[in-house]
């Protein structure tokens, strides 16, 4: 008759670094709460708000020839600022700064559970491989919200400053690249630990 295995027990060098990811994680929860705070405050007034414009191709004047002679240039991105943004643009930058805080949240949070159920000697199990997948997923819909919620705000800056005249709405803000690199690593570690949770599983059954 199988007997179960007894958890295992994590060197002294792995549990300190376990620790130390916590406190990381938790000082970046915080870090992240902080600063989405500290920038709805300074929107929610609507009053001269900068924004960062992403352009694609987009030919201007910089001052950089002799005598400070204007020369064209391409941008990739500019700062830019209105007296007030629209409702509708304001409410997405609002947005925008929740979803980040949120997302940086509950990404530590799952990763944090995963941490403590690793300290207490359980490395794979189903619920760790859930808890990696969920981490993940909540990673990669940050990365395309976040920045899709705040080109909404910019395109209503830009077109406040142009009247309504000047059309960005080819340029892409949300790094599809990065989130298939995200997407890539996520399923690759939910694999490992789905993998090792049946490998574990089959190897207790063993003993």
């Amino acid at each position: 008759m199988a007997s179960p295995r007894p958890p295992r027990v994590l060197s002294g060098g792995d549990t300190i670094g376990f620790v130390l990811f916590l406190i990381g994680g938790v000082a970046i929860a915080v870090a992240a709460v902080v600063q989405s705070v500290v920038a709805i405050a300074q929107v929610l007034p609507n009053r001269d708000i900068t924004l960062l414009a992403p352009f694609v191709a987009t030919e201007a004047q910089a001052p950089l020839g002799p005598d400070g002679a204007p020369v064209a240039v391409q941008l990739d991105s500019a700062s830019v600022t209105v007296a007030s943004l629209q409702p509708a643009a304001l409410g997405a930058l609002v947005i925008s700064h929740v979803l980040v805080a949120v997302a940086m949240v509950t990404v530590v949070t799952l990763l944090l559970i995963l941490c403590f159920g690793i300290l207490r000697g359980r490395i794979f199990s189903r619920a760790h491989t859930a808890l990696v997948t969920a981490a993940g997923l909540v990673a990669i819909a940050g990365m395309y919200f976040v920045p899709f919620f705040h080109n909404m705000a910019v395109n209503g800056a830009l077109a406040l400053l142009s009247d309504g005249t000047y059309d960005r709405a080819v340029v892409g803000t949300v790094d599809l690249l990065s989130i298939f690199g995200v997407a890539f690593v996520v399923a690759l570690a939910g694999t490992a630990f789905a993998v090792g949770d049946r490998l574990q599983r089959d190897t207790e059954g063993l003993v």
